[in-house]
This record gives structure tokens, C-alpha cells and sequence, in this order.
């Protein structure tokens, strides 16, 4: 009778290890295949969520991975209308109003140290862009938010009775940027911003050296590669509300961006003559109705310094 219990007994312990097992290579190969489709499984970051470090006027919360450089172009034509612009200009492809060369280089995943120049005011500028949270799949954490701190910098200017001191020559920028990928085809973020300059510019009576602005921004996919892209910024600031002479406008950029495997490129429409938030933010004199906005464009492209990732090829 003991052995016959002893019979039961093991023969049971038997069936349920082999069910265990069955359940648990069951469980591996799905895990595997979900991998293998790319489908996101419950709690995993949320990846992707914009293709670019940037839109037209605004970042986004995306970061370069460690010790990979993103290497930026970014170029804004002259006024497509207008008196500065039509035909006599090309509608504005005979000027530019600003041109930025950028460098974002990744510390470790989700830490870029950005170093940047523009040809407006011929600024230069030096920040740090931390990616401190990231929207996951099962909406535990429901966005991404991503923290940014610059510097900038004006070596060259002709007001010299303005930038005497080099201390008169900076200025700061705090930034938040929340995102959420609603979809694989939207995208949606909010930005607040505060600038502080050491001299208020343009160095005009009244204008304030501190300025809150806040940003809007997303994007839309239509096919695997492109999707539109909208851009709006809009600065809290009674001088600029109530300025007459110069008139001063909020910033607004449209376009489409494309992804070609090693590059994104965007072809974009906006009234902001500059690229750097410390100019565009500051002085924006140029209105969507008169038709001063231009034609501008931004080539992103990333180069891997990962000697793991390059023994794989």
C-alpha cells in the first residue's frame, strides 16, 4: 500500500514539474517572439516617440545614446513675401536669416552635453539635456519628460556700449519638456521655458530681462517615413504684447519631416528668423499675415563611437 502511495506520489510530482516546465518554455517563446515582431510588452519605455532631438523651433524629449554624436544642420531662408521678400529675392532663397551648426553628444543614454553656433547675433551656446523619465507601455509612467539647461553666449556685437562688460553677453534657459506618443502616428509635447538675460534684449526701454514662455508641439504620421510636424511658441511678456515699434510675434513653424534611414530631415515654413531659443524667444519680428515667414530645413544625422556596437557588423 506504501508503495503504491509512493507510485501516486511521484508519478504526480512528475506531471505537474513537466507542466511547470511546458508553462515556462510556453512563456519564453512568446516573450522571444514578441521581441523578435518588436511589440512592446507591459511596463517597457514607450521608444520613438519623436525620430528627432528636435521639431522646427522646439527639442523634443528625445536624447542620443552614449557616446554617439548627433551632428545638426539647421538653415532658415529670407522672407518668402513681404517687402523683403518676392521675386527680386528668389522668395527668399537669395538670403538666410540664420544658419545653426549643432553638436549633441551622449554622456551616457539619457545625458547629451549640446554645444551649438548660429549666425544670428552669433551666439554660442552650451547645454545639458537629461531624459529623467520615460513613458512606458502600460501607462504606469504616461509621459516622457526630459530637463534642459543652457548657456548662451554673444562674442561678436556691434553695441559695444551694451556688451562692454563680457558678463552683459549671457544668457540662461531652464526647460521642461513633457511628451506623450498617443499612437504609433501622434505624438504631442508641452514645454514651459524661462529665459534670464544679464542685458534685456534687444536693448530697448521697457523690456524685460526675464521672460516665461511656453511651447506646443507634435506630429503626425502619414506614412512609415513622414509625418507632419507643428510647432507653436508663445512668450509671456506685456512688453511684447504692448511693443507697437518694434512689432514682436509669437513663433509658429509647419512642415513635413522625413526619415531616410541614417538622417532626418525636416523642409519646414516659419515666421521665426532664428533657430536658437535665446534668439527666437527674445526677438521674433516677423508676422505669418504680412507674409514674412521662410522656407527653412534641419538635417539630423547620427555617428555611433560604440566599438561594441561596430564588432557586430
Amino acid at each position: 500500500m506504501k508503495k503504491s502511495v509512493l507510485l501516486i506520489a511521484l508519478l504526480f510530482s512528475a506531471g505537474l514539474l513537466k507542466a511547470q516546465t511546458a508553462k515556462t518554455d510556453s512563456a519564453t517563446s512568446t516573450d522571444s517572439l514578441m521581441k523578435m515582431l518588436n511589440v512592446p510588452q507591459k511596463g517597457e519605455p514607450v521608444i520613438a516617440t519623436f525620430k528627432a532631438t528636435r521639431l522646427i523651433l522646439s527639442q523634443t524629449t528625445e536624447t542620443v545614446k552614449k557616446n554617439e554624436l548627433n551632428f545638426l544642420v539647421i538653415h532658415r531662408f529670407g522672407d518668402i513675401g513681404g517687402s523683403n521678400g518676392g521675386g527680386k529675392t528668389l522668395w527668399g532663397l537669395d538670403n538666410s536669416s540664420d544658419i545653426y551648426i549643432g553638436f549633441e553628444y551622449g554622456l551616457i543614454d539619457n545625458l547629451n552635453i549640446d554645444f551649438g553656433r548660429s549666425k544670428f547675433e552669433q551666439l554660442l551656446e552650451l547645454g545639458l539635456k537629461y531624459n529623467i523619465l520615460h513613458q512606458k507601455t502600460d501607462d504606469s509612467m504616461p509621459v516622457a519628460v526630459t530637463l534642459i539647461g543652457k548657456t548662451g553666449f554673444k562674442p561678436y556685437h556691434v553695441n559695444t556700449t551694451v556688451f562692454d562688460y563680457y558678463a552683459n553677453r549671457f544668457s540662461y534657459l531652464a526647460q521642461a519638456v513633457f511628451a506623450r506618443k498617443f499612437s504609433r502616428a501622434l505624438s504631442l509635447q508641452v514645454s514651459p521655458m524661462y529665459l534670464i538675460n544679464n542685458v534685456p534684449y534687444p536693448f530697448i526701454a521697457g523690456n524685460e530681462k526675464n521672460i516665461f514662455a511656453l511651447s506646443a508641439a507634435g506630429r503626425l504620421k502619414f506614412s512609415k517615413r513622414m509625418g507632419l510636424v507643428l510647432d507653436y511658441v508663445h512668450p509671456f511678456s506685456s512688453f511684447r504684447n504692448n511693443s507697437i515699434n518694434p512689432k514682436f510675434y509669437n513663433g509658429l513653424g509647419v512642415g513635413i519631416e522625413i526619415e531616410t534611414g541614417g538622417h532626418v530631415f525636416t523642409i519646414n515654413f516659419s515666421n521665426a528668423q532664428a533657430i536658437s531659443e535665446f534668439n527666437y524667444i527674445n526677438d521674433t519680428e516677423s508676422s505669418w499675415g504680412k507674409g514674412q515667414f521662410r522656407l527653412g530645413f534641419t538635417i539630423s544625422r547620427i555617428f555611433d563611437f560604440n566599438r561594441k556596437h561596430k564588432s557586430n557588423y
